[in-house]
């Protein structure tokens, strides 16, 4: 029966596992707890291919209690049932330690189910989620637990695993293989993290491989587009978005076109124009109010043009807004002003401002309104705000040239 590679190299103890010296170094927080023999329940939390399942087998096999394993995604209450009613019979005399894969795929109830038996110790949960726990796991079991992350793996610790999968595949070869120069390096890299995936592109490069080398190209072959880390519902998805408008907003053009291009390869062209058209006036805003129709001109062409084409207006915009005058006045004072409305501070429109139909309906008095175009510099005095806001102030003048030219420009019409 065929058993995939990854599988057949994983690590056994954890000096094998490659990557996660943050948590797994000598020092390492989960090694200490780990060699303590004392295991709590405990929530890994990464991107798949890096070790979360590996390092929770080796912690099973270190502790006197039954390994169960579960995956979410098929998994039910009848399945939790059944481990339930292992307890404290002769099958699992020590406990159980429960190994849950993808706990996110669990509803509240499935979760909830095990709270008493994690409570009390006769389960220890180690559970693994792709997705942030602080946002997929519901508290009550977030609670009692230790959240540990793991990180997608460094090309040099890569490298490691991918020639411990070469050398035993080599083993069972009457010919082995070689790596032409930078094809090794270049598998290493293109994996994004993902060491299984990485052994998995290894594996079938010996199945194709034609004479003793798996040279460079090859490797390229069977790596494309595989780096890309890209989920339209899950954390990646919102990291890079993220990721796109903070560079756009942090004034770093190479950042924002470099999360640009990941949104992009991913085929979101969507996500990309709304954060882009979002940050014009979110970040830009008063400094270069400009911004905002050339932006909309660009999005308006790449929706139009598609990919691949539809990245070079994209691009242009990245650049512009990132290079913009920052401003997020427009975002404190409308802020501001939702603030009040949402807290009840309103109060009746002045007299003044009502619709002019008002008049000579029984008010006490006519409207009174001052048309500002009849008066010079098209401005007169007068009270706009409710008299429960009288000299409220929501937008102050940021201090970039635009709006500390209009501030000049009030400030002389007004004295």
């Amino acid at each position: 029966m065929y058993k995939p590679l990854a599988d057949e190299i994983r690590p056994a103890s954890l000096e094998d596992v490659v990557g996660q010296r943050h948590i797994l170094g000598p020092d390492g927080m989960l090694r200490r707890i780990v060699e303590s023999g004392q295991i709590p329940n405990m929530i890994f939390y990464g991107p798949s291919g890096t070790g979360k399942t590996t390092v929770a087998r080796i912690i099973a096999q270190r502790t006197n209690r039954s390994l169960r394993k579960l995956n979410a995604t098929t998994a039910g209450i009848a399945d939790i049932k059944r481990i339930i009613d292992e307890l404290d019979t002769f099958l699992t005399p020590g406990g159980v330690l429960l190994y849950l894969d993808e706990i996110q795929y669990f509803n509240k109830k499935q979760q909830q189910s095990l709270l008493e038996f994690i409570e009390d110790g006769r389960i220890t949960l180690i559970a693994s989620t792709t997705e942030n726990p602080y946002f997929t796991v519901f508290n009550a079991i977030l609670s009692r637990c230790t959240v540990f992350e793991f990180k997608p793996v460094e090309p040099d610790d890569v490298r490691q695993a991918v020639l411990r999968a070469a050398e035993l595949l080599n083993r069972e070869r009457t010919a082995p293989l070689s790596f032409e120069p930078n094809a090794l390096t270049h598998i290493s890299a293109a994996c994004g993290g993902d060491v299984r995936k990485a052994i998995n592109a290894v594996e079938l490069l010996f199945s194709a491989a034609r004479g003793d080398t798996i040279t460079l190209g090859d490797a390229r072959a069977i790596t494309q587009r595989s780096a890309m880390r890209y989920d339209r519902e899950g954390d990646e998805h919102f990291d890079i978005l993220s990721a796109l408008m903070k560079s756009l907003r942090g004034s770093d053009p190479d950042a924002a076109l470099h999360y640009l291009a990941r949104l992009l390869e991913a085929g979101d062209l969507v996500g990309a124009c709304r954060r882009i058209l979002c940050s014009a006036s979110e970040d830009i805003g008063m400094a270069y109010p400009q911004a905002v129709p050339i932006v909309k001109a660009c999005v308006d062409s790449a929706l139009q043009l598609g990919l691949p084409e539809g990245r070079l207006p994209l691009a242009e915009a990245c650049i512009l807004l990132a290079t913009a005058p920052k401003s997020n006045s427009g975002v404190i004072a409308i802020d501001r002003a939702m603030a009040d409305v949402r807290a009840g501070r309103t109060g009746p429109i002045p007299r003044e401002l009502q619709n002019v139909h008002a008049d000579g309906t029984g008010f006490e008095r006519e409207q009174g309104y001052k048309y500002p175009h009849s008066f010079p510099h098209h401005w007169v005095k007068q009270q706009y705000l409710p008299d429960a806001l009288r000299n409220t102030v929501y937008y102050e003048y940021g201090d970039n040239k635009t709006e500390q030219a209009a501030l000049r420009y009030w400030e002389e019409i007004k004295k």
